[in-house]
């Protein structure tokens, strides 16, 4: 179940889902083959098809345009899931799912490319950048965190900070396998994903696992 409660530039169901799925996958090649200072809202909407005012009627800037091309792609390479329907009594399940979700994003060419691009404008842009984040790692991370607080209320792990235990566990997976995929070395194979994955949530099992009853 996607989540569309995250990001504040959707502003409800649009009139006509077509139009609008032309609009963002017309800014996400954009942005990915042009960069961000040579995409426009005018070369967006030529390309979709649609006019000016429609996308501004959906998107007030090229910021929150950026931001919702982020997010249609993080629900494609991740498809996240409620809260909801994490299993608070199966730690170790769900933080191999979601493991396996984080790599599969920050292991994306266009995910890549997108990182890449903002880290070549330096400090401009900082809603630009903002808006990646917010969008794809730290919205892993809340879905994260807010499980943690779960697992914890039914005894299931003992997680005193949920937020920091996220992070811990999010940044097990931003080892030599990120340096390779920023610096277009050759990524690990999936064996060595399998590995790595199994090894964090072990890890992270025995920092936080309850604690037997006497």
């Amino acid at each position: 179940m996607t989540d569309h409660t995250l990001s504040p530039v959707k502003r409800g169901r649009p009139r006509d889902p077509e139009r609008m799925r032309r609009v963002l996958h017309a800014a996400t090649r954009q942005f990915l083959d042009r960069g961000l200072e040579r995409t426009s809202m005018e070369s967006v909407a030529r390309d979709a098809g649609v006019s000016k005012m429609t996308i501004y009627s959906y998107f007030p800037s090229k910021e929150a345009l950026f931001e919702a091309a982020v997010s249609q792609h993080t629900d494609q390479v991740i498809g996240f899931i409620g809260v909801a329907d994490m299993d608070p009594h199966c730690p170790a399940a769900v933080l191999t799912a979601l493991g396996r979700r984080f790599l599969e994003f920050m292991g994306d060419p266009n995910v890549i490319d997108v990182q890449r691009i903002l880290f070549s404008q330096g400090g401009q842009h900082q809603e630009i950048r903002e808006a990646f984040f917010r969008q794809g790692p730290d919205r892993l991370a809340r879905e994260l965190t807010q499980y943690l607080h779960s697992a914890s209320r039914v005894g299931s792990l003992q997680v005193g900070q949920p937020k920091a235990a996220a992070d811990q566990f999010l940044s097990l997976f931003l080892g030599r396998r990120h340096y390779c995929a920023m610096l277009g070395l050759p990524l690990p194979s999936d064996q060595d994903d399998t590995v790595l994955l199994e090894a964090n949530v072990t890890l992270f099992m025995r920092g936080y696992a309850a604690m037997s009853p006497r």
